[in-house]
């Protein structure tokens, strides 16, 4: 096991370290970046998703090899021996490799079909296997021709072979053993052109977006049907106040008495003399987007948080209203980047923290994780829940940070020295 692998086991690597490795990115040989990616794959919560989508669209040349190789680390070749994530060019390398178990092949004979049990076939391994060949032969999804094939193995009479398959016939043969994440990949591992599945254009592919993200405020507006009812005109009340959202007005008006008081001036002196603050388009957007939520009930800004750009949410997640802030949280439209702001934001409210853990997506994020426990708004049983994930690093960085409670401090603190001493008895 490389030294590399043993500190990704022991959370011994910075957060930006982790990231790295669950992109492929460490300057690590092939077959030591994948054995890394596997383990993160199966074993980590946070960097485990993005590891997965590394391993799926694996350089298929490199991956092959990897597979051939008898030295190839037994949970990798279990790991891509897995029906989820199974590839189908490198599917005949992996059943030929002396070191590929053959119970995990056995396993997949007696699932698989169509031209997937063609390939099993063919493998010198699998015909010299009596006991895959009689698990193949349990295998209910076998055509006619393919269980006479399995029966003259198994009584030792001559076979007449097929003819090769390529790769591309496997994905269309059976696309539901192949993972999502596996079908974009690089172009060498998709199914044959005619074969795929169409791409849509770009607008359909919008109004799909569309079409899902209006399911999804129908089933929000049904749910908090309620408390909508409850008071349904309340306005715009943001956690923080408003002030600081708001373009300055005073410059303006500073300017508007120099040209009062300077009529023989030029009209445009009093703009040069504040051209940032006059003409600023950010400053101009920010406003008329407030005017715009100002002017909307609860039911409107909750339409809004769902449907809308990502400057409107980034203020209706500080909406007074719970249910308008917590609707930014099930937009179809946001992005982990915007919730890592969030996570690490004071001016929202206790139950958006409190939410964001809640959802699958955004727990396995780690800069989200360590955005909330570091935040001191964070409820203190949520940023206690969250810190067994933390790498050693930000534990120690947390132990000092005055900002949080204290007992949030101490509790970094015993388990920093707990890692750091584990990491130093390996």
């Amino acid at each position: 096991m490389s030294r590399m692998l043993d500190l990704i086991r022991a959370s011994a690597l910075p957060s930006h370290q982790m990231m790295s490795a669950s992109k492929g990115a460490l300057r690590l040989p092939a077959e030591e970046m994948v054995e890394i990616l596997v383990y993160l794959a199966e074993h980590n919560k946070i960097f485990g998703e993005q590891a997965r989508l590394t391993l799926a669209a694996w350089e298929e040349a490199s991956a092959k090899t990897i597979a051939a190789d008898p030295q190839t680390a037994k949970e990798v070749l279990d790991y891509w021996l897995s029906p989820k994530n199974l590839r189908p060019a490198l599917f005949p390398v992996l059943i030929g490799n002396p070191s590929a178990p053959m119970t995990k092949v056995a396993e997949l004979a007696s699932s698989l079909k169509g031209e997937w049990v063609d390939v099993i076939l063919a493998s010198p391994r699998v015909r010299n296997s009596r006991q895959t060949l009689t698990d193949l032969s349990l295998n209910k999804e076998l055509s006619g021709a393919q269980s006479a094939r399995v029966r003259q193995l198994l009584n030792g009479e001559p076979v007449v072979e097929a003819p090769a398959l390529p790769p591309q016939a496997l994905t269309a043969a059976m696309p539901s053993v192949i993972s999502t994440a596996d079908s974009a990949g690089p172009p060498a591992v998709i199914a044959h052109e005619s074969l795929a599945q169409p791409i849509l254009p770009e607008p359909q592919q919008s109004e799909i977006q569309d079409a899902e993200t209006e399911v999804a405020v129908v089933a929000f507006l049904s749910e908090h049907a309620h408390e909508i009812a409850a008071d349904p005109n309340k306005p715009f009340q943001p956690i923080g106040g408003i002030h600081e959202e708001l373009p300055s007005e005073a410059e303006p008006k500073a300017a508007a008495a120099v040209a009062s008081a300077s009529p023989a001036q030029p009209a445009v002196t009093p703009r040069a003399a504040f051209p940032k603050k006059l003409v600023n388009p950010q400053d101009e957007q920010r406003g008329s987007v407030l005017q715009k939520i100002a002017k909307l009930d609860i039911k409107g800004r909750i339409q809004l948080a769902m449907k809308g750009t990502k400057e409107e949410r980034s203020l209706l997640i500080r909406d007074g209203t719970k249910i308008v802030a917590l609707a930014v949280l099930d937009s179809p439209k946001i992005s982990d980047g915007e919730v890592e702001k969030f996570a690490s934001q004071k001016n929202v409210l206790e139950a958006v923290l409190r939410a964001i853990p809640m959802k699958r997506r955004f727990a396995k994020n780690y800069a989200i994780v360590r955005n909330l426990v570091f935040n001191p708004r964070t409820p203190l049983d949520v940023s206690l829940g969250l810190m067994k994930n933390l790498l050693v690093q930000d534990l120690r960085h947390l132990s000092g940070n005055k900002e949080v409670a204290e007992t949030v401090r101490k509790l970094a603190l015993r388990m920093f020295k707990q890692k750091s001493e584990s990491n130093s008895k390996k």
